[in-house]
């Protein structure tokens, strides 16, 4: 019998600053965990050397590359895939090896000629990038089985029945009772705040301003359980809702929600809708959505109705340096 442990890891790579590495040189992922093992990706845009078919770098070579040391062999699975240009897996470059060995001789795992370099550019590049997806599945023999984590669960009860607590916020007029420990080890704001030399480190009671009750709500739940609200507690205006979370989200310094932020407006972008999500973008420096909705005004079934909107007039008076890079995107 065998348990499985994966991870799945989008890979972004930078094509035009990569792509005149010599070959063998390498570029890394960050190192992330799969069954108890840490585990890298490495992208060789010239092939790798160390395999002969690529050595003329007309392929590129991916990847993984067991970063532990274990003393047992380390059994598992890897696959891997592309993005193409429109931001959808390409499944017909699909790869996937089977159960492999890894041990002290033997730690990477890939394909040393996973596509032409003439290839790349014409299907995969998309704003000097391309991204990898890879899925790495480690098999254990014989687990003893344990129940799955349910800190998530404790957390968010302590929240709910207030145990504990030793602060308290004010915003408008509704009281939210927490505890400095939980907001200081999430958040470097909360941190220097409650426990610095900071005048509210002493306060027991702190009134908040410029943030509604429903995001402070929101954004304090996921410091507890890191879990995003579902859409039934986003309100009837969930767009706004949003908005506001992301508001939150950069003021105390989270950087993974206000990510989460950025992915669920960039899920709803429309004609209507993109004005809004890139003031939102550009007013709390949320680079990677900027881009994407910039992209999106510029494609040419989207321009001409994009610029004739209301938003778009008060985006050209408020954000005028935004206006520049789309007119910059539409030159190009």
């Amino acid at each position: 019998m065998m348990d499985s442990t994966s991870a799945v890891v989008e890979f972004k790579v930078n094509y035009e600053q990569t792509k005149h590495l010599d070959a063998g040189e390498a570029v890394h992922s960050d190192a992330f965990p799969a069954g108890g093992h840490m585990w890298r990706i490495n992208y060789y845009p010239r092939g790798n050397r160390g395999i002969e078919e690529a050595n003329d770098g007309s392929h590129l070579s991916i990847f993984v590359e067991l970063l532990s040391k274990s003393r047992s062999a380390v059994r598992a699975t890897f696959e891997a895939l592309l993005m193409d240009k429109g931001g959808e897996p390409s499944l017909n470059l699909a790869r996937r090896i089977g159960v492999h060995v890894f041990h002290t001789g033997n730690r990477k795992l890939g394909w040393p000629q996973f596509l032409r370099q003439t290839d790349l550019a014409k299907v995969y590049l998309e704003e000097g990038h391309i991204t990898f997806v890879c899925a790495v599945m480690v098999l254990r023999r014989n687990p003893i089985p344990t129940p799955c984590s349910d800190i998530v669960k404790h957390l968010g009860n302590l929240l709910d029945r207030g145990d504990g607590s030793d602060v308290s916020f004010v915003v408008d007029g509704e009281t939210f009772h927490a505890h400095r420990a939980v907001l200081a080890a999430r958040s470097p704001v909360f941190s220097a705040e409650l426990l610095g030399p900071m005048a509210e480190a002493a306060m027991p009671s702190i009134t908040l301003h410029d943030i509604t009750p429903a995001a402070f709500r929101s954004m304090l739940r996921f410091m507890y359980t890191d879990v995003f609200p579902g859409d039934d507690e986003l309100g009837e205006s969930p767009s706004e809702m949003v908005q506001h979370l992301l508001a939150a989200a950069d003021r105390y310094a989270l950087d993974r929600l206000k990510l989460m932020c950025a992915q669920k407006l960039w899920e709803n972008v429309s004609v209507d809708t993109v004005v809004d999500a890139l003031a939102c973008a550009d007013m709390y420096s949320c680079l990677e959505l900027k881009s994407r909705c910039i992209g999106f005004v510029v494609e040419e079934k989207n321009f001409k109705k994009v610029v004739l909107t209301e938003g778009f007039l008060n985006l050209w008076q408020k954000f005028p340096s935004t206006i520049a890079e789309v007119r910059e995107r539409v030159g190009t």
